[in-house]
Formats: structure tokens, C-alpha cells, sequence
């Protein structure tokens, strides 16, 4: 870790309800796509941190599944993510949406933050879709609920405010050291990221409860064997009822070849690498209620 006077570093976490625009502004801040986006809510599971690196300061942002009651062992987890997230960091971002009035889910992560000592930052994200008269009532109706440290709007699509954000934050880091090297942008390995990739795929080509009954388990990654300067990736759908598994390969393959092709794009930009992609679709019996499968699959509590 690199120490220099005067510099400043330090954790955000960003939590927030479902389909606020947590991973849009993660990946509009980090410069590249590290976590995943889907209109549908539960898109992240796991936190995944975003690393950056500025001339005086380095912020880790931890971006949290969106706070959800849970319905399965799955979603147990995911709430145990947002809440550890909230633990030990120095400012927490808590993102609504400004679409959206006041509810019973941003209530429970009020609740959830009452009697933390961490400022908080209440950030009203998708500005760029509400008149600004609607801001200022969105603003009255969230302060009185919580004593925020700062109120900043801003749109994680377009960019407006952010850089203000950023500056705010920096305001609040303690002096410390460089954590991260100042070309790394995130903290998981590129098996993970890759997985993700793919299941941000399947999200926007199905639809209904299939999106939450699919993980994306990489199987390897290895030199092409008969052709150079390519990546051979391999990697598992899984689901978990058969009818699932014929929605997701679609007919005569045409949705997984979708899939595949719109995955690899985004897999080659990650690799600098041209990538060939194969994937299978395994049918695996209501994993999310599972918790050797949880494990299997990535989610392993012990990381957390």
C-alpha cells in the first residue's frame, strides 16, 4: 500500500431499494461496466466493489443488492450483504430514485441506519426524469425522516452532479493510504465479472421469475487450443425448473446464441482478448433454498 501525506482514502457504501441506479452510477464513476444493469430489481447479488483513483484520494464504493424482504435463503443472503455493507466504511450513499415517492422499503433502510455514527449521503438519483418542483417536495419528504449529513441530487445516466458528489466525498475520507494499484477498477477477479456478464445478458432477453432463478457458474477459462491470441471461455446457466431451461435456450437456440453473442462482446472488451464462449443450461433443483448450492455458486457468506 502506498502512503503519501495529505492523501485520502476511504469506503463508501451505496445502498439503496432495488432499481435505484446503484450499478449505473458505480459504472459511470469507474469508467467501465464492473456491475451488472437490468430494469429488473435484484440485479446484484453479491457486493462488488469499484475502485477510484484520483490524484489525491482513492474511494472503494461498495455496491450493495438492492434492501428487499427476503422470500428464499437467496434473498436472506443478499440482506445480509446490504447490511455488513454498512459496517466499518466511512460514508454510506443511500440512492433513491426520484420517480418514485417515499416508501415502505426506503423506511426499513432508514430504520436499518438509525443510530449509525457514519454520515450519511441521502443521493436522489434519475433527476434528469422529474420536474425540478418535484425535487424540492422529494427533499422535504425524505429530511425530516433522517438527519442526513449531505442531500445530493443527481443523474447516475447523464452525469448531472456527480462530480459534485465525488468532491463531497472526498471532503469526508480520512487521510490514509493507496489500497489499490491505480489502474485496478475493482476487487473481483475477472471469473467473476465474466459470470456476471453473462447473467446480465439472460436478464434482458427473459422475463418474469426466471431472471431470479438463474446463477452463472464459470467452468474455465483457458488459452484457445487451436487458435492464438484467443480466450476459451466456458460457462453454466443454471435454472431451476426444466421449463426454465427450454425458455432459456430458446427456440432452436436462437435466445442462448443471443445470449452468447451479446455476452462475448462485452467479455472480449473486458479480456482485451478475442473470446470464444460456450455455454451450457443446467437444470439445478431450487438452488436458491440451497445453501451448498449458494456456496457453490459464489455466494459464501464467509467473504462478507
Amino acid at each position: 500500500m502506498q502512503e503519501n501525506k495529505g492523501y485520502k482514502s476511504g469506503f463508501v457504501s451505496i445502498v439503496g431499494r432495488p432499481n435505484v441506479g446503484k450499478s449505473t452510477f458505480l459504472n459511470r464513476v469507474i469508467g467501465q461496466k464492473i456491475a451488472i444493469m437490468s430494469d429488473k430489481p435484484q440485479t446484484t447479488r453479491n457486493k462488488v466493489q469499484g475502485v477510484l483513483t484520483q490524484q489525491n484520494s482513492q474511494t472503494i464504493f461498495i455496491d450493495t443488492p438492492g434492501i428487499h424482504k427476503p422470500k428464499h435463503k437467496l434473498g436472506e443472503f443478499m440482506l445480509k450483504t446490504s447490511r455488513n455493507a454498512l459496517r466499518e466504511v466511512d460514508v454510506i450513499m443511500f440512492m433513491v430514485n426520484a420517480e418514485q415517492a417515499i416508501g415502505k422499503g426506503d423506511e426499513f433502510i432508514i430504520e436499518l441506519l438509525q443510530g449509525n455514527q457514519t454520515p450519511v449521503f441521502l443521493i436522489i438519483n434519475k433527476i434528469d426524469l422529474v420536474h425540478p418542483d418535484e425535487l424540492v417536495k422529494i427533499i422535504d419528504s425524505y429530511k425530516d425522516k433522517f438527519d442526513f449529513a449531505e442531500i445530493i441530487p443527481i443523474s447516475a445516466l447523464q452525469g448531472n452532479n456527480v462530480e459534485n458528489l465525488l468532491t463531497t466525498i472526498e471532503k469526508y475520507l480520512p487521510e490514509g493510504p493507496q489500497y489499490y494499484p491505480a489502474d485496478q477498477v475493482t476487487d473481483h477477479p475477472e471469473r467473476f465479472i465474466i459470470s456476471e456478464l453473462i447473467r446480465e445478458k439472460v436478464l434482458h432477453l427473459t422475463r418474469e421469475e426466471i431472471p431470479h432463478s438463474i446463477a452463472v457458474v464459470i467452468e474455465r477459462i483457458k488459452p484457445h487450443e487451436e487458435k492464438e491470441n484467443m480466450i476459451h471461455v466456458q460457462a453454466t446457466i443454471m435454472v431451476e425448473r426444466d421449463s426454465q431451461k427450454g425458455i432459456v435456450i430458446g427456440k432452436r437456440g436462437a435466445l442462448l446464441k443471443e445470449v452468447g453473442s451479446r455476452a462475448r462482446q462485452d467479455i472480449e472488451m473486458l479480456l482485451g482478448s478475442k473470446v470464444y464462449l460456450e455455454l451450457w443450461v443446467k437444470v439445478q433443483k431450487d438452488w436458491r433454498n440451497k445453501q451448498t448450492h449458494l456456496r457453490d455458486f459464489g455466494f459464501r457468506e464467509d467473504e462478507y
